[in-house]
């Protein structure tokens, strides 16, 4: 098994008190095969983090639906929590125990308890366990081809209506997407112009569809980008009704695949170089040479979306027990708030 050199680092830099400069860090990339059954999920989960952790990762990504996959939607919202909720509160506790940050990507979020519908919901969270930020699923995965497949997620799933500013990370810019996003190229662009050095989409790809689209569409978004690409997934039997393809990997700017999970249930480790993205970027400055004069330009709504105040439901976490919830923001950036202690009322 590979081990990334900063995991002695890491270990020195703690007891030495130093703080490292590095343009490059390690990303770790999982694999899952999640039930219904949440508390074994959150075992599996628990073991992967560990593991990573162990050999060197700064930040974990693990796949979409990494809580639960319901057999049913009465099942599905029946096992939803909000984010104050006790696997999210698990997960914080693991990224604090292991001093790494976490990809939590495709949590069944109940906004309420009295939600008849849930979001899809993207979850950072850093090595002090606190939650950085959380994006909403924006495309949702509804198909229909009738007496062979439906899987209609709008059926008990809210959209988001945001994207989100990427967030400084231990491993660079992440920018958040959740497996149907991946389609979408639109939101590629708009995440990479607002600053992206990653793309994240932890997914749960159907086994037809991945065999067909899975690695051209994360080559592609790579290329296009010219970022990173990391695409944590599920794979295996989920129930008799739902399986997934699998291959969890992490693609360079370039488009070569440099970390792919094997069959089953584990993880892959790559470097995250961001020298090697930048000169990419200076050789062939495509993103210079684009022109909006013909086609358009997404950029004005995506800087609108990601500068928007946040849901009432979203909070930001920062030391040991503060919180500040979304009703009490004023203004936001991609690493700061400005809010009161009561609710304001903007005209």
């Amino acid at each position: 098994m590979l081990i990334a050199p900063n995991a002695i680092l890491k270990g020195i830099s703690s007891r030495l008190n130093l703080v490292t400069i590095r343009n490059m860090g390690w990303a770790a990339v999982c694999q899952m095969t999640s039930t219904h059954d949440l508390k074994e999920n959150v075992k599996q989960a628990e073991k992967l983090i560990n593991s990573a952790a162990g050999k060197g990762a700064d930040m974990i990504f693990l796949p979409e639906a990494f809580d639960f996959i319901g057999r049913n939607s009465k099942e599905t919202m029946d096992l939803a929590q909000t984010l104050q909720g006790d696997t999210i509160r698990s997960f914080q506790e693991m990224a604090s125990k292991n001093d790494v940050w976490l990809s939590l990507g495709g949590f069944h979020q109940k906004a309420s308890e009295e939600d008849t519908k849930i979001l899809n919901c993207h979850v950072i969270i850093t090595n002090c366990g606190d939650v950085a930020q959380t994006y909403h699923k924006t495309h949702l995965f509804d198909v229909e081809i009738p007496g062979k497949f439906r899987l209609k997620e709008s059926d008990y799933v809210n959209r988001g209506e945001k994207i989100c500013p990427p967030l400084d990370t231990p491993i660079g810019k992440l920018g958040l997407g959740i497996c149907y996003d991946l389609r979408f190229p639109e939101l590629n662009i708009s995440l990479r112009k607002l600053g992206a050095e990653i793309l994240t989409y932890p997914s749960a790809f159907t086994v037809p569809t991945g065999m067909a689209h899975w690695k051209p569409l994360l080559q592609a978004r790579a290329i296009e980008s010219q970022c990173y690409v990391i695409a944590a997934a599920q794979t295996g039997k989920h129930n008799e009704k739902r399986s997934s393809y699998g291959h969890a990997m992490i693609v360079d700017p370039w488009g070569t695949i440099i970390a792919e999970c094997r069959e089953g249930i584990n993880f892959a480790l790559a470097e995250i170089d961001l020298d090697y993205l930048n000169k990419i970027r200076r050789d062939m400055p495509v993103m210079e040479q684009r022109r909006p004069d013909l086609y358009g330009n997404i950029m004005n709504n995506a800087i609108r979306n990601a500068d928007s105040l946040p849901a009432d439901d979203w909070i930001f976490e920062f030391g040991p027990t503060a919180k500040v919830r979304g009703h009490s923001v004023v203004n936001k950036t991609g690493s700061s708030v400005l809010f009161v202690n009561k609710k304001p009322v903007v005209p």
